[in-house]
Parts: C-alpha cells; structure tokens; sequence
C-alpha cells in the first residue's frame, strides 16, 4: 500500500491526466548533472551539453561537439529519468543541439472493478464476492517525453567607454529551441509544442575595476513556453492542459585563481513561475579535471563531483527530495 501511494502522488504531481496548469511539471526535474549537482543555479553559466535545457543560448558557449547522457532513480526507484543529448559547433559562432529526456513510471496497478457497477454499499458488504481483494486487475505504464532543437548565436562586441576610460569586451549568447512533448499515461496520449528563447552575457570584471585578477560577471535569462504551451489529449473532449510561463534569471560570478589552477563558480537562479523558486550553487573546479559542487532550492540540498578524463567526464550528482533522495550519474563525451 506504501508504494501505491506513492505512485498516486507521483501520478497526480507529475503525470496526472487533468493536471491543468501542472502540466509541464515533469521538465521541471532537470536535466544534465553538473547542473543539478549546483542546485539548477544555471541559467548563466550553461556551457555544455544540457544548456538545451536550462538556458538554449549557452549552446554557442560550446566550441567541442559533445554527447551527453544521464540516467537517475527518482522517488524510491519508482521513477526512471533518462537524459541524451547531442551538441555539434557550427561555422560563424553558431551552435546546434537536440536533447530527448524521459520521465517514465512502470508496473503502475490498475483496479477495474468493472463488477461492482449497480451494486450498493450494503451488498458489497454482504456478500463476500464483491469485497475487493486488493489484488490489482492489471497494470500499465506512464511515460512522458521531452524533445527539443535548439540553437545559439555567439556575439562578440568591444563596449567603447571613451577616449579616457577604456574598452569592456563582452559576448552575448542568444538562442531559441523548440520543443515537442508527448505524455502517456494507460490508454490516453497527450501532445504539444513550445518554445523557449535564452540570452547570456558575460563581462570581465578586470577592465571595469582596474584589477587583473578578478574574474567574469555572467548574467542570463531563459525564457520557456513563450507564447504559451498547451497539451491536447485524445479524450472525448480535447482536453488541454496548459504550461504555464516561466523566466528563469541568474547571474553568475566566475573567479579563476591560476596560482593554484583553480576557478570558483558562485551562483544564484531565481524561477518566477508559482511563488519564486531560488536557487543556489556552487562549483570549485582544479586544473581543469577535478570538479566539486554544492547547491540548494526549495528547501532541497545538492552536490557532485565530475572528473575529467581526456576526453571523458564523468559525473556524478546526490539531489534530496522529500519523496525520496536520488543519486544522478551522467556521461559527457567531448570530441
């Protein structure tokens, strides 16, 4: 019964059919684990493969191809989330990238009790034929799938302050993706299309303060479901659930200390969908191979480590949850 009911929670939280405004909750998990590892503070940091998801125009901030994979248990090991994607450069700054993820629920029981149609409340206590045996008639499947093509422009531009002062250089990234979202849940199927636009921008710190030492100020903005996004079901009645709008805004501050081949990551994330998520993170990362992480939102801590080896990272994310802790471990290939 314990498991039951945490399958119904899930079902109503993440892939309840008549989920209204909730619809979209699902890509709400995160993706990519660095990310996740620093509590999806990422919006303006995101530079490798899973910037498809948290904020499309860092995929320019990409001048490697990379592939990249995660997989994760949620909620006890009830849930499976699975996470690809493929990112590939492009001449004049361009990046491309598709990412596919999957939220799927197996083995969810179903109780018919097709039977007790006419019956009343005194003859399913009466007779022992109509008492229910708790035993489930059957059992079905709910998936949810995530599709997106994106693309991010990188622009490089010299902010000219006069004469006396002196030059920022700064480079904003923009992007756009669009997205396809298919649901299942038993013998119903629900799909839509969304579109979401990102913009970075990161400015040296050093020019600006007259210190050589200080690192870059890094600003971002992703912007999902402008326009709206619905979800049309295959009922009786094209029931649409709707995705609500959401900007996600975070600023970064990147502090690379080559004395010792370290870079200091801080950064904040805030969510303007429901009551205002914050999100916090933190990454320390040495020679470019050993990577630590800290993050925190919505009353949930994070943490991770990725090491690189050669063209290899291997990463690794704990992620708390009240339905259950998980443990998230991604692949990223980078050639």
């Amino acid at each position: 019964m314990k498991k039951i009911s945490l399958i119904l929670i899930l079902i109503i939280s993440t892939t309840f059919l008549f989920a209204g405004s909730y619809a979209g909750d699902f890509m709400a998990i995160g993706a990519g684990v660095r990310a996740l590892g620093m509590g999806g503070a990422y919006a303006s940091i995101a530079d490798d493969g899973s910037a498809i998801y948290w904020n499309v125009a860092g995929l320019s901030k990409m001048k490697e191809s990379e592939i990249s994979l995660m997989h994760a248990l949620l909620y006890k090991n009830l849930a499976t989330y699975d996470y690809f994607s493929f990112c590939q450069p492009l001449p004049n700054d361009v990046t491309i990238g598709f990412n596919w993820t999957r939220l799927s629920i197996n083995d969810i029981p179903y109780f018919d009790e097709k039977y007790l149609v006419g019956t009343n409340i005194d003859q399913r206590i009466l007779f022992p034929g109509l008492h229910l045996p708790g035993v489930p008639d059957d059992k079905f499947n709910s998936t949810d799938d995530l599709l997106q093509f994106g693309f991010s422009n990188h622009v490089h531009y010299d902010a000219n302050m006069g004469w006396i002062f002196f030059k920022i250089p700064t480079d904003f990234y923009i992007g756009g993706k669009i997205k396809y979202i298919k649901r299942s849940i038993y013998k119903n199927l629900g799909t839509g299309t969304g579109f979401d636009v990102g913009f970075i921008s990161v400015t040296p710190l050093a020019p600006i303060f007259d210190l050589e030492w200080l690192g870059d100020f890094n600003f971002g903005i992703n912007m999902q479901d402008v326009g709206g996004t619905t979800i049309t079901w295959d009922t009786e009645t094209d029931h649409q659930d709707k995705i609500l709008f959401n900007a996600k805004v975070g600023y970064s501050l990147t502090q690379p200390i080559p004395k010792y081949k370290t870079k200091l990551i801080f950064s904040i994330d805030n969510d303007y969908v429901y009551n205002k998520i914050h999100h916090y993170g933190f990454e320390y990362q040495y020679n470019k191979k050993i990577f630590a992480r800290l993050g925190y939102f919505d009353k949930n801590w994070t943490t991770g480590v990725s090491v690189k080896v050669r063209s290899f990272f291997i990463d690794y994310a704990f992620v708390s949850n009240e339905l259950g802790n998980s443990n998230r471990i991604g692949l990223r290939i980078r050639y």
